[in-house]
């Protein structure tokens, strides 16, 4: 068993530290299957979920003290992979299944995630240089732009809208949340870090719009073989009902 134990070694580090980076990228991966089989209100549920992961996993690996530098870069990295597929990918896709679709949903879809994956990569670079040169302590104050974690809860904080305007009405509105956001990651303006209170109070409140969208949402998804896009769709038949004597 001893000469067993000794030659099955694994890549990667493995404690503590990263137990919710991995709760959020598993969500995520839970939430993507539970919205491609229609279920977008459990898949609200899951991406508000690897929200909450992701706001505590920094204060988490931050607890363990004797990490080595290697530990560090890779936990760098291992958060920066998994946002990709949580904030990057998955709110990309519950919008797709919602109605931003056909070829200028497609080029919104694309946009937002390529603004992600440009954020998260320029943030690996900055936080490797900072911890070099002010060590893992001292950590930033404010952020360079929108974090791609608030997608978590500007997403689901979206749906209180969907209560007060008609269904076509809010899918419009998801065509323009996905490239406005995607704009404000790579947009570099300073903005704040919340508290460990503001992060709090944030969650009630998702947590209360969570709750709201199971028990009176009356959103209906678009035909899931229906791959074109429901606003030009409705777009295109107005206007043949108005060329019509």
């Amino acid at each position: 068993m001893k000469k067993l134990k000794e030659k099955l070694r694994f890549i990667g580090f493995y404690d503590y530290t990263v137990i919710l980076t991995y709760l959020s990228l598993s969500a995520a991966v839970l939430g993507m299957a539970q919205a491609i089989h229609g279920q977008y209100k459990t898949a609200i549920f899951y991406l508000a979920f690897a929200g909450i992961c992701d706001a505590f996993d920094g204060r988490v690996a931050r607890s363990k003290k004797n990490r080595t530098e290697d530990e560090k870069a890779f936990g760098i990295q291992l958060d920066s992979l998994c946002d990709v597929i949580s904030f990057g990918v998955f709110p990309a896709m519950i919008c797709y299944l919602l109605g931003v679709r056909g070829i200028v949903g497609s080029v919104l879809v694309a946009f937002y995630c390529i603004c992600a994956v440009i954020r998260l990569a320029f943030f690996n670079v900055l936080e490797a240089k900072r911890q070099q040169a002010e060590g893992e302590g001292s950590g930033n104050k404010v952020y360079h732009g929108l974090p791609v974690t608030s997608m978590a809860f500007i997403l689901p904080l979206m749906f209180w809208i969907q209560f007060l305007v008609p269904e076509m009405v809010f899918i419009a509105l998801l065509h323009v949340l996905l490239p406005l956001v995607g704009f404000l990651f790579i947009l570099d303006f300073p903005m704040k870090k919340p508290s460990l209170k503001q992060i709090l109070i944030m969650i009630c409140v998702v947590a209360v719009t969570v709750g709201a969208i199971f028990g009176f949402t009356k959103f209906r998804l678009p035909r899931q073989d229906n791959e074109n896009n429901p606003i030009v769709e409705e777009l295109i038949g107005e206007f043949y009902e108005d060329e019509t004597p």
